[in-house]
């Protein structure tokens, strides 16, 4: 195909003065409007980010219609009412993109202002189970738009709804789907038009799209910006006769969308500006809980003819062409894995690209040995062009089929036409046994996990060593590594000194804890360390992994802590005074605090902060209560009886 690209302004060119001549008569009385959306994300909290998204005529459009703030009314769904209003900013302002910047058109350029601002969503306010729904009211559309009554006068009213924020008395957080992003593309009349609107659902719901009747609302040309949005219902745009919500654009097929991917597409039969809208449901738990719309316009235009460009896919060791439905290519260890591409388009100079697409898998695609893009039909280049394909040679399709798209695509205007070839394969890798892990740490439990990790236990200050042991049976190279989850191992003073090579790799690991590594973790979580095998190979299974988890116990007690509850001060020299000697020893940072006692009617009579504190008594006889505590928390309750 040859590519036309319009610019402004090229005299005696027939096509671009028949497209001037349908625009001059209108561009006086063309006001800004070209559609938009509007966009409701939960940010943290309460705080929601309310964004309109407007779209902007750049060449028509009056400048002194942007206005540097718009307001947005939120209502209850099931009664209308108004509940508060968010004045929203204008933050920033963009040139929407053609798909194909070289196909741009002198008459057709779109700004996208962002209007956007941040509040808050409170949760005992926000609780009515109908949901709720948010409104921009503005005026006006193009009035060049050509399948509508009146355009000029047309109003439009961006419209989402979301649900409460509380549900079965538990936060219900909810973010609204994000439509892919416009482009400025026109439509060729009689060529098919494509247009992906298929949205991105933060909190993976479920999406559902179709058409629907833009919405006009209360705005007016004598009030074409309100101070606030009026509550539904909000009136629909009249379409022309014989124009519908199911044929907003005459077509064969009229405009359409794919309930399921958002995928538009028309044939225009008509010349003309028009305008259509496309819903965007979320649905969870099959449960509809919102919906964004947007507003947007489509320019039909005459375009030169562009035949679409042909492929030809050879199999590996044949001379005939590959048909889908009848022949499967079937991909083996040391076989042939590459197919052989011709391409070529009948209109001179296409500039064709190839490409591939997964269809039914995920995982690494086939990859083009040879170039693959080209001129042909032009001076100095080939007529047809030639690719070769080649799959990797560890794909393995576990016994099921695989389908690949293999696509030539030209450099049409407004979009490119392409051709594109299914190809159905099987494939099995080279044999190659997984590599063996074993080491000396302790077994885990079942199943394996980071909750379920091997538990070493290590007392403060003493040493621990473990060996780990890597093995293949097919001799690939092998490799250990030890990483913390969340620390480095040398800051905490671990050491891990692996020894890798061709089917053996071996290790060491080495930890005396330290109270700074207690510091780090605490005396329960411990150090999360992955212990990891990983094969260099053909086809590199899964690494081999264990997970342990080091916790830092304190040194035991060399005797159990059994205070004595008596004392006689009568200076015999025997149990004259009352102390501690077996209390719990000091574990880093939790120390012995101190101890007091009590007399029997609650009045402190002993204070010290000394581990080795002694206390002879008051002098008088009785009952005496102690309290001993540790900077952690730790208390130790008693009595003792003071005979003298």
């Amino acid at each position: 195909m040859s590519r036309v690209i319009f610019r402004v302004p090229v005299l005696g060119w027939p096509l671009l003065s028949l497209l001037l001549l349908w625009l001059l008569p209108q561009v006086a009385s063309a006001t800004h409007i070209v559609g938009g959306e509007l966009d409701l994300q939960h940010k943290t909290g309460n705080t929601y980010r309310l964004t309109l998204n407007l779209y902007f005529d750049a060449i028509y459009g009056d400048e002194g219609a942007i206005r540097p703030t718009l307001p947005a009314g939120i209502f209850v769904k099931g009664t209308n009412q108004r509940i508060t209003d968010v004045v929203m900013p204008l933050g920033s302002s963009t040139y929407v993109q053609y798909t194909s910047p070289a196909c741009s058109i002198g008459s057709l350029s779109t700004r996208k202002l962002v209007y956007t601002s941040d509040f808050s969503l409170n949760p005992t306010v926000f609780t009515n189970p109908t949901g709720y729904y948010v409104a921009v009211e503005n005026c006006c559309r193009n009035a060049s738009i050509s399948n509508i009554i009146n355009p000029g006068a047309a109003a439009q009213t961006f419209y989402l709804e979301f649900p409460a924020v509380v549900r079965n008395g538990q936060p219900f957080i909810d973010s609204t789907p994000q439509i892919f992003p416009p482009l400025s593309d026109y439509a060729c009349r009689g060529e098919l038009f494509y247009y992906d609107f298929g949205g991105q659902d933060p909190d993976g719901d479920s999406l559902a799209y179709d058409m629907v009747t833009p919405l006009n609302g209360h705005a007016t040309s004598a009030n074409p910006n309100p101070g606030q949005a009026v509550a539904a219902p909000y009136s629909l745009v009249t379409w022309k006769a014989g124009l519908s919500e199911q044929n907003q654009i005459p077509g064969a097929p009229t405009l359409q969308v794919n309930a399921r991917t958002g995928r538009l597409t028309v044939r225009a039969t008509d010349l003309g500006l028009f305008v259509f809208g496309v819903r965007c449901s979320e649905y969870r738990n099959r449960v509809k809980i919102g919906e964004t719309r947007r507003d947007f316009q489509l320019l039909v235009v005459n375009c030169p003819t562009n035949q679409p460009p042909k492929l030809q896919v050879t199999m590996p060791g044949t001379t005939q062409p590959y048909r889908f439905g009848r022949d499967t290519l079937r991909l083996v260890p040391n076989g042939n894995r590459c197919l052989s591409i011709r391409y070529t388009d009948p209109d001179p100079g296409s500039m064709l690209t190839m490409s591939t697409r997964a269809v039914n898998f995920t995982g690494q695609l086939p990859t083009f040995t040879t170039r693959t893009s080209g001129t042909v039909h032009a001076s100095g280049q080939p007529d047809t062009l030639t690719a070769t394909l080649c799959f990797p040679d560890c794909v393995d399709t576990k016994g099921k089929v695989f389908l690949l798209d293999v696509i030539v695509a030209d450099n049409g205007c407004s979009l490119p036409k392409h051709d594109t070839l299914r190809v159905a394969f099987t494939a099995t890798q080279p044999p190659n046994a997984a590599p063996v892990l074993s080491s000396t740490f302790p077994a885990a439990p079942l199943p394996a996990s980071d909750a379920n990790a091997a538990v070493v236990h290590i007392v403060l200050g003493q040493s621990y060593a473990a060996s780990l042991l890597g093995t293949d049976a097919d001799k690939n190279a092998l490799a250990l590594t030890a990483v913390g989850d969340g620390f480095d191992l040398a800051a905490a003073s671990m050491r891990f000194t692996p020894k890798n090579g061709p089917g053996r790799a071996t290790a060491e690991f080495v930890w005396t804890p330290d109270c700074g590594a207690v510091a780090a973790t605490g005396t329960s979580n411990g150090l999360l360390v992955r212990f990891k095998l990983t094969e260099t190979g053909p086809c590199e299974p899964l690494p081999q992994e264990r997970v342990v988890r080091f916790v830092v116990d304190p040194v035991p007690d060399p005797k159990p802590f059994v205070p004595s509850n008596v004392i006689t001060p009568n200076g015999d020299g025997y149990n004259d005074a009352f102390y501690m000697p077996d209390l719990p020893l000091d574990f880093c940072d939790r120390k012995f605090a101190g101890i007091v006692i009590y007399s029997r009617w609650g009045q402190p009579v002993f204070k010290s902060d000394e581990r080795g504190f002694k206390w002879a008594g008051q002098g008088v006889g009785g009952l005496y209560y102690y309290l001993v505590t540790y900077t952690d928390g730790r208390r130790f309750k008693g009595w003792v009886e003071v005979m003298p």
